[in-house]
């Protein structure tokens, strides 16, 4: 009978009961492996590891073991890769261990990159942008739509969307995201601010005066309430002329009021004499955005 591990923290195989456990609608079967035996995953989502806390993990495995198996998906007869437990596997090789207990998995390649993703998010390993460019990668692998992704990862669909949104700022900000210069609430505040080159101005400035998060939000506001960007100007234009006639036409009114029933949220219409507008949905939190998500799906699914 194989050797039984005690399971610690929350990914893959964690409190493990039995020689075989349920991941992914397969079984995995557990062994000591020969390190020299495996080969890292390619496309590993994580790409950096902190050499500091390597070196902590590598004491705390010369002393007491691997606590935790890794996860292995057997390609040939003496050879396996790696799907999860990369920082693990490495520790364990700086410990000068020659074999290393390991779950077994037979499991289609297809769904090896997902794999890997979700046990490194679920045990929150990932940094933001390596969160947003994973989630980027299995959309276009598996062809999912942001629900579906939100789905399998077990994330709400408005925390994926914002993961996806950090890959529309400029390169230099997303390396000091990786490099945790800023954290994600500095960078999602950041993502409203339409303009690149105001973008790394405010980035910048985050840097050099140590901004709270609060305060680059306070800034971003204020920055946005005096733009000149054409978007912004319209809209206020169109508020003001739809002021100075009163009210919108009868129709435009039913369709706001419909509008704001339907989200269950504020909803601003504008419109020019010449039939130009834009509608606004306004939404307080995460919860509410989700909540104006699910209305568009279910109207979409109709």
């Amino acid at each position: 009978m194989a050797k039984k591990f005690g399971g610690l923290g929350k990914g893959l195989g964690a409190l493990i009961e039995s020689d075989e456990v349920e991941v992914f609608g397969g079984t995995s079967s557990i062994n000591e492996i020969p390190i020299d035996e495996i080969e890292p995953n390619p496309d590993q989502p994580r790409k950096h590891f902190d050499a500091e806390a390597m070196m902590e993990l590598s004491e705390s495995i010369k002393q007491i073991g691997v606590i935790q198996p890794v996860t292995l998906r057997k390609i040939e007869e003496h050879k396996y890769q790696l799907i999860a437990g990369e920082r693990r596997f490495r520790a364990a090789k700086m410990a000068g261990l020659t074999s290393i207990p390991a779950y077994i998995k037979e499991i289609n390649e297809d769904l090896v990159l997902e794999m890997a993703l979700v046990e490194n998010i679920q045990r929150e390993d990932l940094n933001a942008i390596e969160v947003a460019l994973s989630y980027q990668n299995l959309m276009k692998l598996y062809n999912y739509t942001q629900e579906q992704l939100s789905d399998r990862v077990g994330k709400k669909r408005a925390t994926v969307a914002n993961y996806m949104r950090l890959l529309r700022l400029p390169a230099e900000i997303q390396v000091g995201i990786k490099d945790k210069k800023i954290d994600m609430g500095h960078a999602r505040a950041l993502v409203n601010v339409t303009d690149p080159v105001k973008q790394l101005d405010v980035y910048n400035q985050i840097l050099k005066n140590n901004y709270s998060v609060r305060k680059v939000e306070e800034i971003v506001r204020t920055m946005n309430e005096e733009s000149n960007d054409p978007e912004i100007v319209f809209q206020e234009t169109e508020k003001e002329s739809n002021n100075n006639n009163n009210k919108l036409p009868e129709e435009y009114i039913l369709l706001q009021e419909r509008l704001k029933n339907l989200f269950r949220s504020k909803v601003d219409l504008t419109r020019t004499p010449k039939g130009k507008g834009k509608i606004t949905i306004t939404f307080g939190n995460d919860e509410e955005l989700e909540r104006i998500m699910d209305v568009l799906d279910s109207v979409q699914k109709d």
